[in-house]
């Protein structure tokens, strides 16, 4: 078949077909209904607003003054929390916990988190202290421990270096905010592009 047999063969298949007048679509009239993977989305987002109740003041795993602390959800990847482990991020935040109660600290753990992802930041030092002079003994590294894996913002955790305070402190990574991944996501499609 030549060259212009298969030109005019084209020509003949899409003779009756029309240009769109716009590319732009319209939304369905009225209000479509949700989807049940939006339901589910909506339903786990409003899960995920935590109250200062659900960080429970009840007995939780007691840790020695010097055990090291590490926490990992799925989906961080291993270089990023061996990152976060040897203290490479940079520290956006800190937050002091000595010398308060374990109802004071609670409040504030609960304040700074959510302060810290209303302004993006993502790499936090918590210093809750060793506990080795309190009765009992390790009790609000315990707590500070058991509460902020229970934060969905939480990525991951691990006990800092000792140059930021040992295994009395704690390095915290929190997840993106939906603008930074909107935005990371555009940069992405822009370099695919």
């Amino acid at each position: 078949m030549s060259h212009d047999d298969e030109r005019s063969l084209f020509l003949q298949e899409v003779a009756d077909v029309r240009p769109l007048c716009s590319d732009h679509l319209r939304p369905p009239a009225g209000n479509p209904t949700p989807t049940e993977a939006q339901l589910a989305r909506r339903q786990a987002a409003s899960a995920e607003r935590l109250t200062l109740d659900s960080l429970s003041m009840e007995a939780v795993p007691m840790l020695d003054p010097h055990d090291i602390i590490g926490f990992k959800r799925d989906g961080v990847q291993e270089g990023v929390y061996k990152k976060l482990r040897l203290g490479k991020y940079e520290l956006q935040g800190c937050l002091d916990l000595h010398q308060k109660t374990l109802n004071e600290a609670r409040q504030a753990l609960m304040q700074f988190i959510l302060d810290c992802e209303q302004r993006d930041i993502r790499c936090l030092l918590i210093l809750h202290g060793k506990g080795e002079r309190s009765s009992p003994r390790a009790q609000l590294k315990s707590h500070v421990s058991a509460w902020l894996p229970q934060l969905p913002a939480v990525m991951a955790i691990h006990s800092a270096e000792r140059r930021h305070g040992g295994s009395g402190a704690l390095y915290v990574l929190l997840r993106k905010s939906e603008r930074k991944q909107a935005q990371n996501r555009e940069r992405h499609q822009q370099r695919l592009g």
